[in-house]
């Protein structure tokens, strides 16, 4: 089989944001693994305006030139490594919006949820979870929640405990496992 593709998508644009040097940390944690790899992809490289498309995304006729090279990106990749901080209880506007641009091009792949936050971003992750089941996303079991308090220090400076490297172990086995089995499905 070939090499697998999977995105780390940093969810998150605000300026001064910690989620870049957690993706990176994922990154750097993946980089090792054989025959898989794994890309960065920045939504602050991505600006997609407010969804703008006259269609719905399930009908796959996308009129923008922007939601054309978005989802021809999305298509790119196996699976989904999702990096997203939680904003009152949820995900950032910026990733739901980039989620709802494209709808065939996540279908029948795999995901897996890193997330960061005062209560460690998981009730982010809950969220995110029903919108990837709503794109026919399989989601993994393992995730990796960092907490503000215990993995930044003064909340922005990443520090994560080597206590989070087994559990990234799993997330990338648990991951690269169901993004392989997905693409057998899809050929």
């Amino acid at each position: 089989m070939s090499t697998l593709k999977i995105a780390v998508i940093l969810g998150s644009t605000r300026p001064g944001r910690n989620g870049k040097a957690v993706a990176d940390w994922v990154i750097d944690r993946a980089g090792a693994r054989a025959g898989v790899e794994y890309e960065p992809v920045d939504l602050a490289d991505w600006p997609l305006p407010f969804m703008d498309e006259p269609l719905p995304p399930s009908m796959g006729q996308y009129q923008g030139e922007h939601t054309r090279a978005w989802a021809a990106k999305v298509a790119e990749f196996d699976g989904y490594v999702f990096v997203t901080p939680e904003y009152n209880h949820s995900i950032p506007g910026v990733l739901k919006n980039a989620l709802d641009f494209a709808y065939a091009e996540w279908n029948n792949k795999a995901a897996a949820f890193v997330s960061y936050g005062t209560a460690g971003g998981v009730r982010a992750v809950e969220h995110l979870r029903s919108i990837a089941s709503a794109l026919q996303l399989a989601h993994v079991n393992q995730q990796l929640s960092f907490s503000l308090f215990s993995d930044f220090e003064q909340l922005s400076l990443f520090k994560p405990g080597e206590h989070h490297d087994a559990s990234a172990t799993r997330l990338f086995e648990q991951l690269e496992a169901w993004s392989a089995a997905m693409k057998t499905l899809r050929s």
